[in-house]
């Protein structure tokens, strides 16, 4: 597996939040754009700084703050 070599934290950048290379462009932001701009060429168009993978590295860094849990749902609980 490839090290997450685009994911800075730098309190002086965006308040210490991952970003991408250090650019003041969070992990967060990252995701956003992923999934407003899911046509590659859209993306890359609206923002050329952004490479494929920055996106790559970005979901990889997410995924590995989420816990690996199992949560049982009530199914009582659950409204219609």
């Amino acid at each position: 597996m490839k090290s997450l070599d685009r994911i800075t934290v730098n309190p002086e950048v965006m308040n210490g939040q991952p970003c991408l290379r250090n650019l003041r462009i969070t992990v967060r932001r990252a995701l956003e754009i992923a999934a407003l701009y899911t046509d590659r060429v859209e993306r890359l168009r609206e923002y050329p700084e952004i490479e494929d993978e920055d996106i790559r590295q970005a979901l990889h860094f997410a995924a590995s703050q989420l816990p690996d849990a199992i949560y049982t749902l009530d199914p009582d609980a659950l409204v219609a």
